[in-house]
């Protein structure tokens, strides 16, 4: 067995974390596997995989090998179809995270657009609203929303997501409508714990160019995007939420908005990648494709 389907092998190991799984994804018996990586740990004089009953984990030299690997197949994969210009010709698999509600609601209504136009490129998405590591959790890009912290990834602004304010029917009836961001404090807030900081975030509007803040009370406060609109859905108090968010419940009535002329300022949208010389030409057409659908999104 040539280098190459070694490596390919363990890759798929390593991202599948059984041996079977790995049998099946590939298309070849179980014991062709097991040799495979006999093999290769002998081939680099390391133990590379950690094996038990339930789990196959790397070892530390093999987690670092894992990372070898995977530059090596790229690379391969980006000769190979370096001079193929079509969109049928790209070939390979696409990692990505992105938060979990932009996830749903915009990215995978859009997906069958993307895979029917490159029908031999794969797409795993990973949708949390947690910071991912991209080289330790094996990511190829990640979307981020807010303002990001330094680091030596290769960020690519996308735009941004308008951010408005709103609340159910029942509570504005039972508290009134706010006019200004001076009724505040005579209405109630559900709260939301920024997943980044680890703190709760202030009401935020813009006045006569200058961002303003101010503590509104509340008794309900949300770590989670889907418990925060559910909780404004239940009538517990106002919210702040990009306006993609919440378009279903605004146009079915289940959320209304209220002062549009005092919102927060716009969340920024950029796409983060690991550095590297020559970008993959399937990681570059699904960031271009990323690019265009987060410039003027719409849930769906």
């Amino acid at each position: 067995m040539d280098r190459i389907q070694l490596f390919r092998i363990f890759a798929c190991v390593v991202d599948c974390s059984s041996f079977t799984r790995t049998a099946d994804v590939l298309g070849i018996p179980r014991s062709t596997v097991s040799t495979a990586i006999q093999d290769l740990e002998a081939r680099v004089g390391a133990r590379l995989l950690h094996r038990t009953t339930r789990r196959v984990s790397p070892t530390q030299e093999g987690l670092a090998f894992y990372e070898r690997c995977r530059r090596i197949l790229e690379d391969v994969e980006d000769a190979e179809t370096l001079f193929r210009h079509s969109a049928k010709d790209l070939i390979g698999r696409i990692r990505v995270d992105v938060p979990s509600r932009i996830g749903r609601l915009i990215i995978a209504p859009a997906l069958p657009g993307f895979l029917l136009r490159y029908p031999r490129l794969h797409v795993e998405l990973g949708a949390t609203d947690r910071s991912v590591k991209l080289i330790e959790e094996h990511v190829d890009c990640v979307l981020r929303v807010g303002l990001l912290d330094h680091s030596n990834l290769v960020a690519r602004q996308l735009g941004e997501l308008r951010l408005i304010n709103v609340a159910s029917p029942a509570y504005l009836e039972s508290r009134g409508v706010p006019q200004h961001p001076s009724d505040l404090a005579d209405h109630q807030a559900v709260h939301f714990v920024s997943p980044t900081t680890g703190r709760v975030e202030e009401w935020e509007w813009v006045e006569n160019g200058d961002v303003r803040t101010c503590q509104v009370p509340g008794r309900v406060t949300a770590n989670n995007a889907e418990v925060y609109i559910a909780c404004c859905l239940a009538g517990l108090g106002l919210i702040q939420i990009p306006a993609y968010d919440v378009a279903g419940h605004i146009a079915s009535g289940e959320l209304v908005e209220v002062m549009p002329e005092h919102c927060a300022a716009p969340m920024p949208v950029a796409i983060l990648y690991p550095y590297r010389q020559h970008l993959s030409q399937r990681l570059k057409v699904f960031i271009d494709w990323l690019s265009v659908l987060m410039t003027n999104p719409v849930a769906g």
